[in-house]
């Protein structure tokens, strides 16, 4: 899933259209579209992250893990982060989602 297609998606999550992305966190109309073409800058990548919040890793397909663990947030449970995955894990990579929550975990305290 392309950049694009996948903004597409978590604007339908939201019911709004790129055009209403647009005005919320104030890039020019018809940006979103042209990027299936041209690389957005990073400030304006970023700023649509932060609208959905998900990391920028998400939204280029680097990760399957929406947002980033906050430091700062309570401990959560790992079913609540894995809600975010898609289906298409495996139960290896779930396993170590698991494990690397778990060691984020240990670091905080």
């Amino acid at each position: 899933m392309g950049l694009v297609e996948k903004i597409k998606k978590l604007c339908d999550e939201q019911n709004i259209t790129f055009a209403e992305l647009e005005r919320r966190i104030g890039i020019s109309n018809g940006q979103i579209r042209r990027w299936d073409k041209v690389s957005p800058k990073n400030d304006n990548l970023l700023k649509v992250a932060e609208h959905f919040n998900v990391s920028l890793d998400y939204l280029n397909n680097r990760t399957k893990i929406r947002s980033v663990v906050d430091q700062n947030c309570e401990e959560k449970e790992t079913h609540t982060i894995a809600a975010h995955i898609k289906d298409d894990v495996t139960e290896d990579e779930m396993d170590d989602i698991k494990k690397y929550i778990e060691f984020l975990k240990s670091k905080r305290h």
